[in-house]
């Protein structure tokens, strides 16, 4: 299985046609978002090219390939737009082996800090922090593919699975960090 791992897009269209780019080089089975999808919050500025009705487009375009989950700047009215499922505030899909946890990672109980449970092997992929993370922690994998618009550690990015190893990734594809379980 290979996924596409994205947070924090808060509706710049910029960032997410680039983004659209690396998916369609990728080629994943799955694109896993992490919530904030298509708007800013009131701690954030407006984002370069700040578009959100480009970005439903752009993301209802391969609907049927996306798990979504629900970020803090998300809403209900998100969910009349987009084409996919996006208000749970976790999901989880299983890939070669491997528990996923999906969550943007603002709530207790979901997030870095206060993790859920989850058995040896498995990952956390969350956002909202805006700053890439991946680290091993007690065999568990905690990834953060920082954000494709607002970066706070000043580069834009994503992540990708592929056969238990996850890579972080600017928006022009270069790899900047790998790491698996083994």
């Amino acid at each position: 299985m290979k996924f596409v791992i994205a947070s924090d897009l808060h509706g710049a269209a910029p960032a997410v046609h680039a983004l659209m780019e690396r998916i369609d080089r990728e080629t994943p089975d799955r694109v896993l978002l992490l919530g904030d999808l298509l708007y800013h919050g009131p701690r954030n500025d407006l984002p370069e090219g700040y578009a959100p009705k480009e970005v439903v487009a752009a993301l209802n375009g391969i609907a049927e390939r996306i798990v979504a989950v629900r970020g803090n700047c998300d809403a209900e009215v998100d969910q009349m737009v987009l084409d996919f499922p996006c208000l749970s505030d976790f999901s989880q899909v299983w890939a070669d082996g491997h528990l996923l946890h999906l969550s943007h990672g603002h709530l207790a109980g979901n997030s870095p800090d206060r993790p859920p449970a989850l058995p040896q092997g498995s990952a956390l992929l969350t956002g909202h922090t805006h700053i890439k993370r991946l680290e091993l922690v007690d065999d568990v994998m905690y990834v953060n593919p920082g954000s494709t618009s607002i970066p706070k550690d000043g580069c834009a990015s994503y992540a990708v699975y592929e056969n238990g190893t996850f890579a972080l990734k600017t928006l022009d594809g270069e790899t900047l960090l790998e790491a698996g379980w083994e």
